[in-house]
């Protein structure tokens, strides 16, 4: 294979190479100048010369190749599953179900039925809850949802909010003040951000609050016009506190609700929001409910086999 430039090709440090050869273990690539060698077993060097050809075609499309395009490539060529990811029947379904690009031009795909259901109520609905175990992607798809809205300048903000729940700690030991405290609790939201926007333009919408990331106690009082809202952790929120979130969305705003109401760290006298919300809002028009399951895992795959067992031992404790 001649004519192609290896580093762009192969991507910074070598990541595409790397996956690569975690691919196809029995065979391996020498680049030499703009010339690319592959030895090893006739079969596996066939498919893995497939998958370089199609990172050739990329290139010459996109000027780069991203280390999940190598992913999805090994995957339609190798007609196999690759990291415990499902099986893509095409490229062009592949594209399609892409969110947004982050800023070293991977692509934030819908991966599972469940976030596919996501992206697809959330363009249909001004409200929606995505209801559902841990790892199943509904809060990286929610905020993905959100920055691609931002980008394309549907609305004007985006508002993360989880309510501030101790989880078997106290917030009055932990050191710092009231910000410093609370931070941990919205570290996952900023961690969602971090994959998708550069640090600079993160840290500049961060601090010009286009991009805010709050408490739920926080939306009490307020108005949310122009704005794509989330509630994160939602199993958390009691219904005074869910109301009142629900009643803050404004003009031309959407929101998504996420929550596992397995998971709820309230008191036991005080029921979760998100469990009454269910039969409060059922009937009405412009809200819709996905359900998700642990066969939307998207973690890694004892995720699913653990909240499995929760399940049965749960089912046991009922009985």
């Amino acid at each position: 294979m001649e004519g192609t430039d290896p580093v762009a090709l192969f991507g910074l440090h070598d990541h595409n190479l790397i996956a690569l050869d975690k691919a196809f273990p029995e065979t391996k690539f020498n680049s030499r100048g703009n010339r690319i060698k592959l030895t090893g077993p006739a079969h596996e060097v066939e498919t893995a010369a497939n998958v370089v050809h199609g990172m050739i075609e990329l290139l010459d499309r996109k000027s780069k190749v991203s280390e999940g395009d190598v992913k999805t490539l090994i995957t339609l060529k190798s007609g196999e599953s690759y990291a415990n990811e499902p099986k893509i029947r095409s490229l062009d379904e592949t594209e399609g179900d892409v969110i947004i690009h982050t800023h070293t031009g991977e692509a934030i795909t819908a991966k599972k039925p469940g976030q596919k259901r996501i992206v697809e109520s959330s363009a249909e609905n001004d409200i929606v809850f995505a209801i559902g175990p841990a790892g199943t992607g509904k809060t990286y798809t929610s905020v993905a949802l959100a920055v691609q809205a931002l980008k394309n300048r549907k609305v004007r903000k985006i508002i993360l909010a989880r309510p501030a729940v101790e989880a078997g700690e106290n917030l009055g030991f932990l050191p710092g003040d009231l910000k410093e405290k609370i931070d941990p609790y919205l570290r996952p939201l900023y961690d969602a951000l971090e994959d998708m926007i550069d640090q600079d333009r993160l840290e500049l919408n961060l601090a010009k609050n286009v991009i805010e990331i709050a408490p739920l106690a926080y939306m009490r009082g307020r108005t949310l016009n122009n704005a794509f809202v989330i509630l994160d952790e939602a199993q958390n929120a009691t219904n005074t506190q869910m109301k009142m979130f629900l009643t803050r969305i404004g003009f031309n705003s959407r929101a998504i609700i996420t929550g596992d109401v397995t998971q709820t760290d309230l008191p036991r006298r005080q029921q979760s929001g998100l469990i009454s919300i269910q039969n409060i809002l059922k009937e009405v028009n412009g809200i819709d409910f996905v359900y998700l399951d642990d066969g939307d895992v998207v973690r890694h795959k004892l995720v699913r086999d653990i909240i499995k067992a929760y399940d049965r031992y749960e089912d046991e404790q009922n009985k």
